[in-house]
């Protein structure tokens, strides 16, 4: 019997590590390698996936790579990019089912573990919705908006009409800060102001409004900010009554 080549053996290697425990103790281009072998069986695709973590920086950041930036790199074929992105996209479908047939959502955290994936290195503010039922069950999610980098133009009124349509009882709202910084802005604090306003008077709760940063996250609600927006409202529509 023929000896092994270094690629098939060190191919087989990887193979046998994922099998026995899953990708505990794989390093992010280890990783990579792995999807691309899908695409080129018969190639060693250790250099174009360490190229790949250095140019995009993560695993995450390879996943978001569109198909045109993969296939800048020397080696990575349109079958192996393929592969890349329709495994980002059946995470991104597990991660979303997974939410939506849960129970009922608990938690920001919960929220945040969802988005953090598919979130994290987008290179600009998107603005995301989810409806929700009067029990706290996710109905569906939305990508409403997408802005620069540093500001996403959200239309009080088609929020308002996609959670009618959705018959959404309550709404929890997210974007990314591609900056990493989860920190809101002035800019962050008086959208989701309104948004609490424009749902008070709609009778739409709004249960959070989460700011996906690097690897951590901002909770309007978690800061009691929801509820001072809320006490606001009640402030001025006593005020108007009176």
């Amino acid at each position: 019997m023929p000896l092994e080549s270094v690629p098939d053996g060190h191919r087989k290697r990887l193979r046998e590590r994922f099998i026995k425990s899953g990708l505990s103790g794989f390093s992010d281009y280890e990783v990579v390698e792995l999807l691309l072998s899908l695409g080129t069986p018969r190639k060693d695709c250790k250099p174009q996936a360490k190229e790949a973590i250095k140019r995009f920086k993560t695993l995450r950041g390879v996943l978001s790579a569109s198909l045109q930036e993969l296939q800048q790199i020397k080696g990575i074929g349109g079958h192996s990019a393929f592969g890349i992105k329709l495994m980002q996209e059946v995470a991104d479908k597990f991660l979303k089912e997974k939410i939506i047939d849960k129970p009922s959502v608990q938690s920001s955290r919960e929220i945040f573990d969802y988005l953090y994936h598919s979130m994290r290195d987008l290179k600009k503010e998107v603005f995301k919705v989810l409806y929700l039922t009067s029990q706290n069950q996710i109905i569906d999610t939305a990508d409403l908006f997408e802005g620069t980098v540093d500001r996403s133009p959200v239309s009080l009124r088609e929020v308002m009409e996609q959670a009618i349509a959705h018959n959404a009882v309550s709404l929890i709202f997210a974007h990314n800060h591609p900056t990493g910084n989860c920190e809101p802005s002035q800019s962050d604090k008086e959208l989701t102001r309104d948004l609490v306003f424009a749902g008070c008077m709609m009778q739409i709760d709004v249960l959070d409004h989460i700011i996906i940063g690097n690897n951590k996250y901002f909770s309007f609600a978690g800061e009691g900010l929801i509820a001072q927006y809320e006490k606001d409202f009640l402030g001025l529509k006593v005020k108007g009554v009176s």
